[in-house]
């Protein structure tokens, strides 16, 4: 199973898709954060938010808050705040980037979801069932493997398993990410190739009926 995501995972990666991690326990949420990040995804590992996928411009818009405050602290405006004001406005960053630092770059709905514990996330789980959007998961013995898409058979209660599926998954991506440059570059390359044996074939064509005439 874990092999069928993986191929999955690396073809939506391939097209330029995105991959929403979502592993909230305490074991495992460095792993899952860590991973997210080494394959440029998006990722939530302290809470899920209700209406991250079946709301999503209300999310979008607390995200452009964020980005707000983050530009505002640092500027002479935020000096003129009441010393109550700035301490408000911290507090209000924190708790958001608490919540949705991991989804910053989460710019449209992501193709795929990796879920670690869909019991625990089931959530998540039901908001990606609304909105059709595909489901993989570390499942143990205790969860419905039905209520996911591509479940992968482990045990979702342990850091070395959690880490090694995230691990593996973020690996996935970004073979996929590279096919995806691969054949950018090539698609570039051959596209400046014909580029630039246009205008020589013209000049050929101009020179044959120069001597044709």
């Amino acid at each position: 199973m874990l092999f069928r995501s993986k191929k999955y995972l690396k073809q939506v990666a391939s097209t330029g898709s995105l991959v929403l991690f979502v592993g909230t326990k305490r074991q495992g949420a460095e792993a899952v954060a860590r991973e997210a990040a080494r394959c440029g995804m998006p990722y939530v590992s302290d809470r899920w938010l209700g209406g991250t996928l079946t709301n999503f411009r209300t999310i979008r818009n607390r995200l452009q808050r964020l980005e707000h405050l983050e530009k505002l602290m640092p500027s002479e405006e935020f000096g003129a705040y009441s010393k109550k004001m700035q301490s408000s406005l911290r507090r209000e960053f924190r708790k958001m980037e608490r919540n949705l630092g991991g989804i910053r770059t989460l710019s449209r709905l992501p193709e795929c979801l990796v879920v670690f514990d869909p019991k625990k996330e089931k959530n998540a789980v039901n908001e990606a069932r609304k909105m059709g959007i595909t489901t993989v998961a570390l499942i143990d013995t205790d969860c419905d493997p039905d209520l996911v898409d591509l479940p992968i058979p482990g045990n979702d209660d342990s850091i070395r398993s959690i880490e090694l599926v995230a691990a593996r998954i973020a690996d996935a991506i970004l073979e996929g990410k590279a096919t995806s440059s691969t054949d950018a570059q090539a698609a570039a390359e051959g596209a400046d190739a014909e580029a630039k044996g246009a205008p020589r074939a013209r000049s050929e064509e101009h020179t044959s009926e120069l001597q044709s005439h």
